[in-house]
């Protein structure tokens, strides 16, 4: 018999970035809020009036490195921050800053959500209150 595990479905996604753009509204906060699936594959993304370009870029590259490392993103700045600047140089991830977060379901980290575009512990908060909706 083949495995199973759950997945994030395209109502799943509106439902993360809209409890997300709303948690960022009642904020104040200008960020881009991206979803991915486990293989880090973009499935949603907003961009907030008044939000930098590069953010969109950022928001995407912190929930690849969460949905692909099982992990939160800010674990990748703190191995950094406490020295180990070799980590760097691995391979498929780059949004190596807070801001990305794992979305686990049964064991199973089935995507994630980046935000981008104020600190990167508003950015974090903003990808809990998405995923939030969902769990």
């Amino acid at each position: 018999m083949l495995a199973t595990k759950p997945y994030l479905t395209q109502a799943d996604v509106q439902k993360i970035l809209d409890a997300a753009d709303k948690h960022a509204a009642t904020n104040n906060w200008a960020v881009t809020i991206a979803v991915c699936d486990d293989g880090g594959h973009l499935l949603g993304l907003t961009r907030r009036d008044g939000c930098a370009p590069v953010s969109a870029y950022i928001a995407q590259e912190k929930a690849r490195t969460a949905a692909m490392g099982k992990r939160e993103s800010r674990v990748y700045e703190e191995i950094i921050n406490n020295g180990r600047i070799s980590f760097l140089s691995a391979p498929h991830i780059s949004g190596m800053l807070e801001g990305g977060v794992n979305i686990e379901v049964n064991g199973f980290t089935i995507g994630a959500v980046g935000v981008s575009g104020v600190k990167s512990t508003e950015d974090a908060e903003t990808a809990k209150a998405g995923i939030a909706a969902i769990l």
